[in-house]
């Protein structure tokens, strides 16, 4: 890419985020609240969507595409050590596992 003012504001924004990161503490604290996220969304999205029933098939298909995509960037190519990345599964495995719950508490 050629060497903007905005291109090097995203190149420090890039370094001093890795940075911060660095420090493992941080970087595991990051991912868990990702993950809490995802369960969090996991049972607020079905909830919502449930409430009018013609959104369950549409809000289904969303999550199923939005998962998808996570595997597709996350394990597809060479970055699987960048934190975006991590926390992107975390999220996904949050969300997941959250629906199972719903859906075992629906079944029984």
């Amino acid at each position: 890419m050629q060497n903007t003012r905005l291109n090097n504001i995203f190149n420090i924004f890039g370094t001093r985020f890795n940075n911060f990161f660095a420090n493992p503490w941080r970087k595991i604290s990051l991912v868990l609240i990702s993950l809490l996220l995802g369960v969090f969304l996991g049972s607020a999205i079905p909830t919502t969507a449930g409430q009018a029933a013609s959104w369950d098939v549409v809000v289904a298909g969303v999550l199923l595409i939005f998962t998808e995509a996570v595997n597709y960037f996350a394990y597809n190519r060479n970055r699987r050590n960048i934190l975006v990345y991590d926390a992107l599964k975390a999220f996904k495995i949050g969300l997941v596992y959250s629906l199972f719950l719903e859906a075992f508490k629906l079944g029984s």
